[in-house]
């Protein structure tokens, strides 16, 4: 436990560095919110420095244990350091609003409780769409580059945080080397969002804090109407690029590159499930739209149709329309779509296709055991067969899920919010996805909701980024055993 004080400590500390971008920010635009990024970052490294100092004396190679309840604190009170200058910088803002806005940023959930945002300060718009770039690859993965440097391991940390079969695929031989090329990866395909987004025309700073989000599957927008402010197919199709980037296992972007080849992606079994699914409800969708009157074209019905999937599948939640006003057979099937489209190893939330893939052919095999029973029936992905155990740990992650889900929405219900808007705002929350339906929608904010309300919204939005699993295994008695 000590340990992982100290640790904790010196990596509040470094979080500081991340202020620099709004600090940049604020000094070019001079919105004069310089004073604010510089204390909240100066608060961050006296508080880790402090804490790392106090435990100094317990420095020691983190066990498997340990990298659980890092992660889950370094989650919990990164998001407190990062709610410090949107205190500072908004008036009237309480702190469950700024905490939930800033673990919103983090986990790259993009539901937000703040309204005026065409007027907030450049600096502060920001500062919302980097931590859905720090929190989208994952501020534990930046760790684990860091770690090593101070004499602390990584790999638990990365096991811990990494979903599916990415704990046992290594892209390089050092685990920091890994952490370093995903990094690249990610930061080059941020970069030519940038320079996309502002080609199409948006400002610099608006496709900045744009490709950000999309990046990190965020939705935080610079805008009170999100990207619907622009009204450009462009920018939109930009956007659709990015974000079915983002979605993919990011491996399989740093081998393509490396190979100079697309074998990486069509041996990829996630990736062809998940565009023949994109791309099968995209169609669907706009057919739906079209056939129904809410479009008059087709191809007006195409492209709101393929931003909306693609937003909200991905766990996005990037808005240009108010997809509530389509038959409700759209909305509710993009939701579901937020919770299996995205890869293992990508920035987005949700079950992930892995899984969804594991439990389909799990269900065929037991299907073909019914029949033959003494029949040995391997399950494959992707050539690759998998092991039972994994088969029995993602059976026990589904009904963690579902419980999770169930629990989270009975305590709404409990606390008088109606059962869509719980129902749909916990998913979308714990799929890290942001709009959800109702009072949860695309076309409302979350701050019409009660303090209690927004904590539940706010634990949603941590169970999802750390995958249950590891938030879950710290309230078990058998953790805290020596």
């Amino acid at each position: 436990m000590f340990a992982v004080l100290h640790v904790l400590g010196l990596m509040l500390a470094f979080f500081a560095i991340t202020f620099v971008l709004p600090i940049a920010c604020s000094i070019i635009t001079g919105d004069g919110m310089l004073l604010h990024f510089v204390e909240a970052a100066a608060l961050n490294v006296v508080i880790g420095l402090l804490l790392a100092l106090v435990f100094r004396r317990h420095r020691r190679e983190l066990k498997a244990r340990d990298g659980f309840l890092l992660v889950t604190l370094v989650w919990v009170m990164m998001s407190a350091a990062a709610a410090v200058p949107l205190l500072m910088a908004i008036p009237g803002l309480s702190f469950t609003d700024a905490y939930f806005e800033a673990m919103s940023g983090l986990t790259t959930t993009g539901s937000t409780v703040l309204t005026g945002l065409d007027a907030l300060p450049p600096s502060v718009n920001l500062w919302r769409a980097a931590l859905h770039w720090y929190g989208g690859l994952g501020i534990i993965v930046l760790a684990v580059a860091v770690l090593p440097l101070l004499g602390v391991g990584g790999m638990q940390v990365y096991k811990a945080e990494s979903p599916g079969p990415v704990k046992d695929e290594k892209l390089t031989p050092r685990i920091t080397q890994t952490a370093k090329a995903l990094w690249l990866v990610y930061a080059a395909i941020t970069a030519i969002g940038i320079v996309a987004l502002h080609g199409a025309g948006m400002t610099w700073l608006d496709a900045i804090c744009h490709s950000f989000s999309a990046m990190g599957l965020g939705g935080f927008s610079t805008h009170d109407a999100g990207v619907g402010y622009f009204n450009s197919p462009a920018i939109e199709l930009v956007l659709i690029g990015i974000m079915l980037c983002a979605c993919l296992n990011f491996s399989r972007h740093f081998m393509a590159v490396q190979k100079l080849s697309l074998a990486p992606y069509l041996r990829d079994a996630e990736a062809k499930a998940i565009l023949i699914v994109l791309g099968t409800s995209v169609f669907g969708i706009t057919l739906l739209i079209w056939a129904s009157g809410t479009y008059a074209h087709f191809t007006t019905a195409l492209r709101h149709a393929a931003f909306s999937v693609v937003s909200v599948a991905s766990t996005t939640g990037f808005v240009t329309e108010n997809y509530e006003n389509w038959p409700i057979f759209a909305p509710v099937w993009m939701l579901f779509l937020s919770c299996i489209v995205c890869s293992t190893g990508s920035t987005g939330g949700g079950i992930k296709m892995f899984r969804t893939l594991l439990l389909e052919r799990h269900a065929v095999r037991e299907m073909k055991t019914l029949l033959h029973p003494r029949a040995l029936v391997p399950i494959r992905i992707g050539g690759r067969v998998i092991a039972d155990r994994i088969v029995y740990a993602v059976l026990a992650f589904i009904f963690l899920y579902f419980a999770t889900i169930a629990a989270l929405t009975f305590t709404l219900l409990l606390s008088g919010l109606d059962l869509v808007s719980s129902f749909s705002g916990v998913v979308a929350s714990i799929n890290n996805l942001g709009p959800g339906l109702e009072l949860a929608g695309p076309s409302t904010q979350y701050q019409k909701f009660s303090d209690f309300q927004t904590w539940v919204f706010t634990a949603a939005m941590l169970l999802g980024r750390l995958e249950i699993f590891s938030v879950l295994v710290l309230f078990t008695p058998a953790f805290w055993r020596n």
